[in-house]
């Protein structure tokens, strides 16, 4: 039973929350002893809540989970896990997040409260309505970085990164549609009812836009990644991001990827190197060249 409560807060897409660390390492201060361990720590409470999420998400979805191909292996769906094991779980978990969030910062607590709010809220109603499923998506990735902003104290982060955070989460998310689209086919509507609404076409139109987007946006934050410093040093990781969205939109066109973003992060080697190498060469211009 503690597998299954645990394969409940689905930690293969805990991946998602390390955006939590962006305000920390474009600030400069990832090298810091106490900033590091205080994200670190908004991190890992993020993660539960995230996973108390999945589990409500699981609980309101069960009967359309137990008829998708993979979401029927799911603890709730399968049935290796009752309701009433999830509620007890899920309570026990939300007393941690809030106490443990209060006693680091009260805003991080305020963010968790909105973060579960909007996805109760999407779970409820608003994963039923097209487009604005993704960008409510979107939010919740924004509500991460504001979470990882909440604990420390920031000399300057740059507005760009907002919206590029945003516009990534809207890139993955109509790409995670497009492969749930090619996944489901015919049934795509009887699992998530926005699907009836979307086509392959307008979801390529959808990310063709974001993708320029995202290009644009994400070079013109490395003119200014340091206002005060006219360096540009960090225009050289520009060819790594075009890289990683371009490999990206060929693996949810192809059966590399079925329907979850995190896949691409666990399992792709090009991904993660990519990733990697532009990990590190952003750590060596910020923290070395600036």
């Amino acid at each position: 039973m503690f597998k299954a409560l645990i394969e409940t807060l689905r930690p293969r897409q805990w991946t998602k929350n390390l955006v939590i660390f962006a305000g920390l390492i474009f600030d400069g201060q990832f090298t810091q002893f106490n900033p590091f361990l205080r994200v670190l720590a908004a991190t890992v409470l993020f993660c539960l809540v995230s996973g108390i999420t999945y589990a409500i998400n699981d609980l309101l979805d069960l009967e359309a989970d137990r008829l998708h191909p993979h979401k029927c292996k799911r603890p709730l769906a399968s049935g290796r896990l009752s309701k009433n094991q999830a509620i007890l779980w899920i309570i026990f978990l939300t007393a941690i997040v809030l106490i443990g969030g209060y006693l680091l910062s009260p805003k991080l607590a305020l963010v968790f409260v909105a973060y579960t709010a909007l996805i109760l809220a999407y779970s409820l109603w608003l994963k039923k309505v097209m487009i604005l499923d993704v960008i409510i998506i979107a939010i919740g990735f924004v509500l991460r970085v504001l979470a990882g902003l909440s604990v420390i104290s920031v000399a300057y982060f740059s507005p760009w990164l907002f919206i590029l955070t945003t516009l990534l989460a809207m890139y993955l998310g109509f790409g995670k549609r497009l492969a749930e689209l090619r996944l489901l086919e015919s049934d795509a509507s009887s699992h998530r009812k926005t699907l009836a609404g979307y086509s392959v076409p307008l979801l390529m139109q959808y990310i063709t836009i974001i993708l320029t987007a995202i290009l644009i946006t994400y070079t013109l934050y490395t003119f200014s990644a340091r206002p005060n410093q006219p360096t540009y040093e960090m225009m050289l990781t520009i060819p790594f991001v075009v890289y990683g969205i371009f490999r990206y939109l060929y693996l949810i066109q192809s059966d590399a990827i079925v329907g979850s973003p995190e896949e691409v992060l666990l399992k792709d080697r090009p991904m993660q190197i990519a990733i990697l190498l532009w990990g590190l060469l952003v750590m060596a211009i910020l923290y070395w060249v600036l």
